[in-house]
């Protein structure tokens, strides 16, 4: 089901500049019997995009009623909203452009999810490394095709998912989600400030791992450093804590860490 500015519709404008250039962002969030959960923080994330971009804001209240109308009435599923510049406009230039559009899209959470959190995942390491833009790093903004190509290529390996390096071998995130790992008593992430995707459940983790004065530490690690992790586990919106079991050739265990984080972060 999609909705563009609150209508059902099933399709939108050629000259919508997301289609055109990739010109706007999205978020996607879980809602819960048709209630979007950790809404503040999603609006916060679209927001922050939306000023580096340079695009008007829309009615927060209307969106949300929007989403409202739009969620699954009921248990738990999947919603994304994503926002264009709007339609028209010459070439790059943003000037000469109509009001912003705003798309929701609904489905359903994916099965496997579930069975992930209890389980864990194996991930491979992705070849496709992520430029560096400081300017638009953190931000989930409409151009994805690092994305693209490093999930495609963590697919040729017959997997799920896979890390994702920068070209200078740091390591960023998962093809689908931000990671952590603990070494001792300590919680480990990447910095973010050059690449990547600053998800809502990563700032979840860091809000819980604060508030119970956890132990964190936010840099740039190789790959190296990732592998001595004592455990590790991936994390979004929709599929929560994630453990992972295996990176490549190497096993971890789903330590008491990881079972701490997803009986305390709430997606």
């Amino acid at each position: 089901m999609f909705w563009v500015n609150g209508v059902k519709q099933d399709m939108i404008s050629l000259t919508d500049r997301s289609f055109q250039y990739g010109d706007g962002c999205f978020t996607t969030l879980m809602t819960e019997e048709g209630k979007p959960l950790l809404w503040m923080m999603h609006q916060e994330r679209i927001e922050a995009c939306l000023n580096v971009l340079g695009i008007e804001h829309p009615d927060w209240s209307l969106l949300l009623q929007w989403i409202e109308q739009a969620a699954l009435p009921s248990g738990k599923a999947g919603v994304k909203v994503h926002i264009s510049r709007g339609e028209g406009g010459r070439g790059y230039s943003p000037t000469q452009v109509g009001p912003s559009n705003v798309t929701i899209s609904t489905f359903a959470l994916p099965e496997q999810y579930s069975a992930w959190r209890k389980e864990g995942v194996k991930l491979g390491v992705s070849q496709v490394k992520l430029g560096l833009n400081p300017i638009l790093a953190g931000h989930k903004h409409n151009n994805r095709l690092e994305q693209v190509l490093a999930k495609a290529d963590i697919e040729k390996q017959s997997l799920v998912d896979g890390i994702v390096l920068d070209i200078n071998g740091n390591v960023i995130e998962s093809t689908i989600a931000n990671i952590f790992w603990v070494i001792g008593d300590t919680l480990y992430t990447p910095d973010l400030t050059l690449s990547g995707v600053a998800g809502v459940a990563r700032r979840s983790v860091l809000e819980v791992a604060e508030k119970t004065s956890q132990a964190v530490e936010v840099g740039q690690y190789r790959l190296e450093a990732l592998m001595k992790a004592d455990e590790v586990f991936i994390c979004n919106s929709l599929m929560g804590i994630v453990p992972v079991t295996r990176i490549a050739d190497q096993e971890f265990k789903i330590g008491p860490l990881t079972k701490r984080y997803q009986e305390k972060v709430n997606t």
